[in-house]
């Protein structure tokens, strides 16, 4: 492993000129593997085109901890007078912080990281967290930035169904990451590294991604168990969402561990701390950095531009007889009880 990876952050100069390189990636390669998630990609309000389509997961996050198959076409009711409400924030809970904010608004993230970069450097766990999600969010782009803009025009010019969707969302992150090099390396490795050292300096949602990465601070059942309640103690959207892809199909057959075991193991239990996580407040809309993950990273988009991350879930990814588990489940992970 480099020193680069090791010895604290990636050197992130204040200016930089127009980035040229270009990496030694086949783009033939990718087209073909485009294709094949072209063909995995949901129709939001027009239906689901394969049964099999899988979320791409976050840098930090194993293989293990992806999204499994969610709905076949069949269970998709079209009828949303009967579907369960989308989630909404409850109005009690704090806010995020303002961090957080302009982590999802800031039109320069490498900007929005020199900010953050005193505040980490001095062991802020919040500051070292945020700067993490900056380097997860760009990690793709700053890769290979000419590459990204070839593919995404590629894909643009593709026509499928999916194409529009996925190249507006691949813009956005390239506008977004525009700043950011190949020289930054912003790696697997060193994402992971620093989210370690959030963890240990105290953040809980870094501390719940190594858990759902297979990477979790300690190893034990007892620490998984009281991982999971601080985590739902806190009602930390960025926990919650972080926490998520452990506790789909990838803690099956460990869901007995859990106290929230009701919510863990199956492929709505993951949905289901998502979406707890934006009824506690996490950017889910339309532009926001999860529903531009999905679809840039996994061609996984909405066919609607206008739909929040709820929505698109209970329109497309849930079959009609299992929305009210589903809204069960984040309700129990919320501390709320359902109207009648």
């Amino acid at each position: 492993m480099s020193d680069a990876y090791t010895t604290g952050y990636p050197q992130i100069p204040h200016e930089r000129p127009a980035v040229t390189r270009v990496s030694g990636r086949s783009l033939a390669v990718f087209v073909g593997l485009t294709l094949l998630a072209g063909a995995f990609v949901y129709a939001g309000r027009g239906g689901v085109q394969d049964d099999t389509a899988m979320a791409a997961p976050e840098i930090g996050q194993s293989p293990q901890a992806r999204p499994q198959p969610l709905a076949r076409q069949g269970d998709l009711g079209r009828d949303d007078s009967i579907r369960a409400p989308a989630p909404r924030r409850n109005a009690h809970l704090p806010a995020q912080s303002p961090l957080r904010q302009q982590f999802e608004q800031a039109p320069d993230l490498y900007a929005y990281a020199q900010t953050l970069r005193t505040r980490a450097d001095a062991g802020e766990p919040e500051a070292i967290w945020l700067l993490t999600r900056v380097y997860d969010y760009c990690a793709n782009y700053s890769n290979a930035p000419v590459d990204y803009g070839n593919d995404t025009r590629t894909i643009d010019a593709m026509k499928m169904r999916s194409s529009a969707a996925m190249a507006a969302a691949r813009t956005r992150v390239s506008q977004r990451c525009a700043r950011f090099a190949p020289e930054d390396n912003l790696s697997y490795s060193m994402i992971v590294i620093k989210r370690t050292e959030a963890a240990k300096a105290g953040s809980l949602p870094a501390e719940a991604s190594l858990l759902a990465a297979g990477k979790p601070l300690e190893k034990t059942e007892e620490y998984r168990q009281s991982l999971v309640d601080r985590v739902v103690r806190s009602k930390d959207a960025d926990a919650y969402s972080a926490l998520a892809p452990g506790m789909g199909i990838a803690a099956n057959g460990r869901s007995t561990g859990f106290g929230y075991n009701r919510v863990a193991g199956t492929q709505f239990a993951e949905l289901a701390w998502q979406l707890a996580a934006c009824k506690l407040g996490q950017d889910c809309g339309p532009k926001g950095s999860l529903m531009t993950s999905y679809c840039a990273n996994g061609g996984i988009c909405s066919q609607d531009p206008q739909q929040d991350f709820a929505s698109f879930v209970y329109d497309a990814a849930i079959p009609r007889q299992g929305a009210d588990v589903v809204q069960e489940m984040v309700d129990s992970l919320t501390g709320e009880e359902r109207t009648k």
